[in-house]
């Protein structure tokens, strides 16, 4: 009962602008508790403690004598345990994203998982013996009941963990000792990042405006924070080396006890999707680098007037680009009618976050880098921070994770059990959300060098959704088979690191001595394993719906509404049909990325 990591948008892409952004908002948790040290904390602390050990008392050894309705009882207070738990570390967690250099909330976050952790240890048996249930008798039980039947995916989705699954006793042992596992290396990490500190001709900065300053107009600024980010990282690259390392080694462990064939295989089954469909699209990616992104990036080093682009310039505004800043309202102005141009109800939905505290915007010192949506519990609402600092890029992201916000809030209705979508199609709502958004803006561009401008940014957004994101799996990939083999020295993550760089960004870039470390400060590498490709497979999911969209498919929003709403109760097949989609079929993906190499298309005639 962990709460989920924060979920950076595209490899923590950096927020971007300046000031006279007006005022930003920021969280209020007093929907979830009033304070930390308030009774209504302690008290749902202490009713779970009761409510968890009363669970294992009442159906541990004897969910097999149940009948139908007796079992919809025990899925019912099962979900209300995951219910609490899940508010209380909320709380605990989105107090500690706000700074995560404070060590009173970093010691509350601690505590609270650590207690919750030891709280649970007796639900283990749950999952265990849901798996040794007869397949007959379920099938039986779900013919009688409706309301069971409505959980048969939460079934469907714990037993196929069953021939991976452990002895009640080493299941249990790796439950108890998970809050001092992966997790306080993941705290270690964010810790680390969030306390390091960049010189910047002379000036301190943490790691977001130092990212943030790889996309300035002025080309010497960038090469110097480009700089900046490659001397700490240096410095501090034997510490992530043994982060990674040591990641790495526990997840190789626990695979191999569990029978997992590859590293990969455990994100497959938590995100329901075939692993023949994700090699599909990252093989369909691949082959597509030439026409992707090594042919964007020659275009834009002509842009700039340059033969070869160097790292800093990756993220460089072009030439023509206009670099005012967009104050907050003017964001929330934008989003919110590109939302309701697409559907009043979506506007409504995505209102009250800007309204009621929903929302956390500014930068602040120790707050996590980033942009992330974070559900909560389906009986509060989703929180969203992000650093919001006034470019279009960061209009983007208020729309992607608005996207998320209102996907989790559509599907709250399906309860705590069967609200949460796999990260394949978490990514749904927040692409589809930043697609309407650049629509919107690209409709209202007036001047053909405005509408470049917004092309290219968005080809560029698409490339890092799409080809750098496949090039994270794949260097995930290397780095976990080459960890199988023995330590990794950090030459040898580094290598990897550069062996995927050259690949998907292609023959124009040249690499920087100290490049070679920027893996380093990838938050998902660390958090969630392989969860990158979640974000190609979401953005030629939207791709493919949003030529539907566009074609003037009767019902769209309808059917749109209904897949949302679905939240983790269907398969992303059932999800498609009726939009007559299939990802299973290798074409599909191919129709995500000949929406890329279109914009690309239009961006090179620009220039005849």
């Amino acid at each position: 009962m962990m709460l989920p990591m924060p979920r950076p948008l595209h490899d923590a892409r950096p927020a971007t602008g300046g000031d006279n952004l007006g005022k930003l908002p920021e969280w209020d948790l007093s929907d979830l508790y009033p304070a930390p040290d308030s009774a209504e904390f302690g008290n749902d602390m202490a009713w779970l403690e009761k409510a968890c050990t009363g669970f294992a008392a009442k159906y541990e050894n004897k969910l097999s004598e149940l009948s139908a309705q007796e079992l919809v009882d025990c899925v019912h207070a099962y979900e209300k345990i995951q219910n609490i738990g899940g508010r209380l570390m909320s709380y605990a967690g989105l107090r500690y994203y706000q700074n995560t250099t404070d060590a009173d909330r970093a010691q509350f976050l601690q505590n609270a998982q650590e207690k919750i952790t030891g709280f649970t240890a007796p639900l283990v048996f749950f999952s265990l013996e849901v798996n040794r249930l007869d397949d007959g008798l379920l099938e039986k039980m779900f013919a009688q009941n409706a309301e069971l039947a409505r959980y048969k995916p939460v079934f469907d989705n714990l037993r196929k963990m069953k021939p991976y699954q452990l002895s009640d006793e080493l299941e249990k042992f790796l439950h108890d000792q998970s809050s001092v596992g992966a997790s306080a290396w993941n705290k270690l990490f964010d810790e680390t990042i969030a306390g390091l500190s960049f010189d910047v001709d002379g000036s301190p900065m943490n790691l977001e405006s130092t990212l943030n300053l790889l996309t300035d107009e002025d080309r010497a600024k960038r090469e110097t924070a480009a700089h900046a980010v490659a001397d700490v990282m240096g410095e501090n690259i034997k510490l992530f080396s043994r982060v990674h390392n040591t990641l790495a080694k526990e997840k190789a462990i626990e695979d191999s006890w569990r029978g997992f064939e590859t590293p990969q295989l455990s994100r497959h089954l938590a995100n329901q999707v075939e692993p023949e469909v994700v090699d599909a699209l990252r093989d369909a990616v691949v082959a597509a680098y030439p026409r992707l992104s090594h042919r964007y990036y020659a275009l834009k080093a002509k842009w700039l007037g340059l033969e070869n682009l160097e790292i800093w310039d990756r993220n460089a505004p072009l030439p023509a680009a206009k670099q005012g800043t967009i104050p907050w309202e003017k964001a929330e102005e934008i989003v919110l009618g590109a939302y309701a141009d697409f559907a009043p109800e979506m506007a409504e939905i995505a209102k009250p976050f800007f309204t009621s505290g929903w929302i956390d915007a500014p930068v602040k010192p120790g707050k996590a880098p980033g942009a992330f949506a974070h559900p909560t519990v389906t009986n509060v609402h989703p929180y969203v921070m992000l650093n919001y600092l006034g470019k279009p890029r960061d209009v983007m992201t208020l729309a992607h994770e608005l996207g998320h916000g209102v996907h989790q809030v559509l599907a709250a209705a399906q309860g705590e059990l069967l609200s949460s979508t796999p990260l394949t199609l978490a990514e749904t709502a927040s692409v589809f959300g930043e697609m309407l958004t650049f629509r919107k803006l690209l409709e209202g561009a007036e001047e053909p060098a405005e509408r470049k401008t917004l092309l290219a940014g968005k080809v560029e957004d698409m490339i890092n959704t799409v080809v750098r994101q496949i090039a994270f799996y794949d260097f995930e990939c290397k780095l976990h088979a080459a960890r199988a083999e023995g330590e990794l020295t950090p030459d040898d993550i580094n290598a990897l690191w550069m062996s995927v760089q050259a690949e998907s960004l292609g023959p124009v870039f040249r690499f920087m001595p100290g490049y070679e470390t920027f893996w380093a400060y990838v938050p998902h590498f660390v958090h969630s394993p392989f969860y990158v490709y979640a974000y190609a497979f979401g953005d030629g999911l939207v791709n493919a719906l949003y030529a539907e969209y566009e074609s003037g498919a009767p019902g769209f929003q309808e059917k749109y509404f209904d897949m949302l709403r679905a939240g983790g109760s269907k398969h992303h097949t059932e999800l498609l049909a009726p939009f007559g989609l299939d990802a299973t079929d290798p074409k599909f993906w191919d129709k995500g990325l000949s929406m890329i190499s279109g914009l690309i298309d239009e961006l090179e005639a620009m220039e005849g």
